[in-house]
């Protein structure tokens, strides 16, 4: 059972709406001579800054577009103002490349197939049929392109695979060696470059089978999700209220789900944790010196935009339950609305005992069930997929989680080759290469308000000895709070032998036993950037050479790789911010923190990856006087158990 709605803008931060894309190609068109050959990359609400909202009188909507005009290879931004229908600004960005289109992926695939170097090293590698083949544009990057390709020139990266019929995996017969660089402004392929054919197409395996219609399928009973009585939830358009959780939906094309406003009701005060929670950016780095694939490390976020690439949800397989779904408006290269339906999905689930205890000498036992609010999409990024999902607990803690399946990019292993270690083969001749995902999570906090610290908080032990006052038993270790006052200081890793986490505190408010209130962040697993220092990788994304930086607010300050990492040397973001080192004493603090997943294959995730899991947490640290969760009903209360 699911339900949707369509209601009309009515907070300044509720996403862009169809009518409101219309609106602003309209003004753009009739105030720009530029659409002979432009394409609209973007078109998305202009966020107003914190001052914007918190002043008095309606706040003004506008909208801000990106637009690339291919004759006159040229990227410009514009700000609309929706309210009044007219052009605000118009800027012209002569070095600035956005974001690759859905549209622009489609036609550089029709325009590499046209190529006759292409075609021909497709044919030297056994295939007969060249439209048999598929194409993937990669992000071009900037350090590694051939000296052959002007890296002036607005690229893709184009690499390929062949498939047999329909019913294959498109990704299981690579064709390594063949690259086709495309001017996407031209639309035309600049340069072909074959490395070489490792392996002729017949040497290949033919399918193995992941779909249902292809195999055999284990035997499995329902599985039924009941909520008779409907959700625990009050919906009102983009709010949601929950089990004293307060949470205002966003979106955005570029990050895709974005959650505003998350405050927690306590003794009727709605109590502010996070003013705005969003994926900011993303790379993925290969590990492989094979020159076939060591210059992948796309930034999908900012290359591709996660929100173009949203999945339309299905009930009862991506969401289980009673779901309540938003559809995502983004716009196509001309500017024109489209609707991604059931793009988000909000629904409740059983996650296990949340607390319990049994008094073994009255026998009497309390228990309570742990069910948790779910705020979820789904992207699919080429051969891999992406789940991202926001929970809500009743202990008033919240889990931010990635789940990544889909396929393995892969290539080929020659006659005489070995894996060496930096991959894996998953069936005979074909590698999977090592590799690490790194997703940046942007945390623009305001713990009971925009005043705030931050604080290191990890075990230190004392020196033992018998004659030890302070430790004479060898056993004693404590808390040590470090309090980090500037963008330097706060750049950390994770240390698990030591229990590190970090806590953002507002010291002008405290909780009963007079201790400032606050909220930690809690690493899961992680995993530490292996790209060295110099390395392309490290010089476009030196963001992820961290796992945890903070900055003070700055409504400029979006995403770590800058406005338009696209073909961007990486001189703009994280690491050119916070050379300033500013100040994080008492201010509007901006937590920045790298989930990062270690991907070394392995045939059982071939030909499908089985999701692999990575998440961090927030929990309440002094921010309540006593658990939150001792007045969460037992089962008996509400059913018949």
């Amino acid at each position: 059972m699911g339900s949707g709605e369509s209601s009309p803008r009515s907070h300044p931060l509720d996403p862009i709406t169809a009518s409101e894309i219309e609106t602003a190609r309209e003004v753009l068109f009739d105030a720009r001579d530029v659409w002979a050959n432009a394409r609209i990359v973007n078109v998305d609400l202009e966020e107003p800054d914190k001052d914007a909202l918190r002043g008095p009188g309606d706040v003004e909507r506008t909208t801000r577009a990106v637009v690339r005009d291919h004759d006159g290879e040229r990227t410009y931004e514009a700000t609309v103002s929706l309210d009044d229908e007219e052009l605000r600004s118009w800027e012209t960005l002569p070095d600035a490349q956005p974001p690759i289109t859905v549209e622009e992926f489609i036609e550089a695939e029709g325009a590499v197939k046209a190529d006759s170097d292409w075609q021909a090293a497709v044919r030297a590698r056994g295939v007969e049929d060249v439209e048999q083949a598929i194409i993937d544009a990669f992000p071009a990057g900037y350090h590694l392109v051939p000296d052959e390709v002007d890296p002036g020139r607005r690229l893709a990266h184009c690499v390929t695979w062949v498939r047999v019929s329909d019913a294959d995996n498109a990704y299981e017969r690579p064709l390594d060696g063949i690259h086709a660089f495309v001017d996407l402004d031209e639309m035309d392929v600049a340069e072909v470059i074959d490395n070489g054919a490792k392996r002729d197409v017949s040497e290949l395996s033919g399918y193995v089978p992941y779909r249902a219609e292809d195999r055999d399928l284990r035997d499995l009973k329902p599985y039924e999700v009941s909520q008779p009585e409907g959700p625990s939830w009050d919906i009102d358009g983009r709010k949601v209220e929950w089990q004293n959780w307060h949470i205002r939906v966003g979106w955005s094309q570029r990050e895709g789900l974005v959650l505003h406003d998350i405050g927690y009701e306590d003794d009727g005060e709605v109590r502010p944790i996070l003013n705005r929670a969003s994926l900011a950016e993303m790379t993925v780095p290969y590990g492989d010196p094979d020159p076939n694939h060591s210059w992948k490390s796309p930034l999908d976020v900012g290359e591709l935009t996660f929100g173009r690439l949203a999945n339309s949800l299905t009930e009862g397989c991506d969401c289980l339950g009673y779901m309540h779904y938003w559809d995502a408006v983004v716009n196509d290269s001309r500017g024109e609305p489209d609707v991604i339906p059931n793009a988000i999905c909000l629904h409740e689930e059983d996650f296990g005992v949340l607390w319990k205890h049994g008094d073994w000498r009255t026998r009497n036992t309390e228990v309570r069930r742990n069910r948790r609010l779910v705020i979820s999409f789904i992207v699919t990024a080429a051969n891999y997929d992406y789940a991202f999902y926001w929970y809500f607990y009743q202990d008033g803690s919240i889990e931010a989680e990635v789940r990544l399946t889909g396929v393995d990019n892969n290539g080929l292993v020659g006659p005489d080759e070995s894996v060496g270690g930096y991959a894996e083969e998953v069936q005979p001749h074909v590698k999977a290469m090592n590799h690490q995902h790194f997703f940046t999570f942007r945390l623009d906090f305001e713990v009971d308000g925009p005043g705030n610290d931050v604080y290191r908080v990890q075990n230190e032990t004392l020196p033992e000895g018998p004659h030890d006052d302070v430790n004479p038993d060898g056993n004693a270790f404590y808390a040590d709070r470090t309090h980090l006052t500037s963008e330097q200081e706060a750049q950390d890793l994770i240390d698990p032998l030591k229990g590190r986490y970090w806590v953002v505190r507002n010291r002008d408010r405290t909780n009963e036993l007079g201790n400032p209130v606050g909220y930690r962040l809690e690493p899961n697993g992680n995993v530490e950037a292996c790209a060295r220092p110099g390395s392309s990788v490290m010089r476009r994304a030196g963001f992820i050479d961290n796992h945890l930086w903070v900055t003070p607010y700055r409504h400029d300050e979006r995403f770590p790789a800058g406005k338009f990492p696209n073909q961007s040397p990486g001189s703009e973001g994280l690491p050119a911010w916070t050379e300033a080192d500013r100040s994080l004493e008492n201010e509007d603090l901006v937590v920045w923190y790298n989930l990062g997943v270690n991907h070394v294959t392995r045939p059982e995730d071939w030909p499908i990856l089985p999701v692999q899991r990575a998440s961090f947490r927030l929990s309440p640290d002094n921010f309540f006087d006593s658990s939150p969760a001792a007045d969460v009903p037992p089962e008996h209360c509400f059913r018949d158990v």
